[in-house]
């Protein structure tokens, strides 16, 4: 089995700060957008090694979409949406 490389995630924490804009992570809303596991100090997660499945970038590439895009699709995509909400 061919292993997926790890996203390359620069940990701005924009994704984590703005959780109620998908519906996938709306349940990790602390009630103002910002996921209720996000440290704003460290700009980290405080449950990162068990974060729930939807935050887990090469999960959902083998489970959801693999069959629609290369792991380097994928990735831009997934950096256009990082470079959206960091403008946010």
């Amino acid at each position: 089995m061919k292993l997926t490389p790890v996203f390359p995630c620069n940990q701005c924490g924009a994704c984590c700060r703005h959780v109620v804009r998908a519906s996938e992570t709306q349940f990790l809303d602390r009630g103002d957008g910002i996921c209720r596991h996000y440290q704003m100090e460290t700009k980290l997660c405080a449950i990162y090694e068990t974060r729930p499945l939807i935050c887990r970038v090469e999960k959902q590439y083998h489970l959801n979409y693999r069959q629609q895009y290369s792991w380097q699709e994928f990735i831009a995509l997934n950096r256009e949406a990082c470079l959206i909400l960091e403008k946010l």
